[in-house]
């Protein structure tokens, strides 16, 4: 199995991609690419990187939006953890749709039940079988979203972006350099 470089540029290019994305107003919440982004990224730059990059994408998006609450840590370290768990999970195996789909599938569960079903009961008082029950449609678009972008995108920026020698900072110095004569 190839390793690559940890090039951090093109870390912060995939985390401002996100949080660009999720500022696109109207969007629907739950439709979203940081998982899809995270996934590629956990594999080869391990379980710190794979932590930060959903963690501080929520943290950062709850900040910019103002949107700042208790929700925001439960939500943004559940967020972190799936991206400690795809290093683990992605590190040995082929970066393609498949094994992507697979983990979108246990990541977006396991999020939705740890999030979707504990904030509302335990800040806000909701019954739990209206949680449980409001998070059926949640959890749905949650899934045909992560799962999509998965499939499609995951496997893409592990290609064009990680793979690419031309996207890494020194490629980028030296286009952008002076040439000596």
């Amino acid at each position: 199995m190839q390793t690559y470089k940890k090039d951090w540029f093109k870390y912060v290019l995939g985390f401002i991609a996100c949080l660009v994305i999720r500022l696109i107003p109207f969007r629907p919440p739950n439709i979203e690419p940081i998982l899809a982004t995270q996934m590629p990224f956990s594999k080869v730059y391990g379980k710190i990187a794979g932590f930060l990059f959903p963690f501080l994408s929520m943290v950062l998006y709850d900040v910019l939006t103002g949107k700042v609450g208790m929700w925001t840590f439960i939500t943004a370290s559940a967020y972190g953890f799936l991206g400690l768990w795809a290093s683990f999970y992605l590190k040995n195996k082929n970066s393609n749709s498949w094994n992507y789909a697979k983990f979108a599938v246990l990541g977006t569960l396991a999020f939705d039940i740890v999030t979707g079903l504990s904030i509302g009961p335990l800040f806000f008082n909701q019954p739990f079988m209206e949680a449980l029950v409001g998070q059926i449609p949640f959890t749905a678009m949650h899934l045909v979203g992560n799962v999509s972008f998965a499939v499609f995108l995951s496997p893409l920026i592990y290609k064009f972006v990680i793979q690419n020698k031309k996207l890494e900072t020194e490629s980028l110095i030296a286009i952008f350099s002076p040439k000596r004569a």
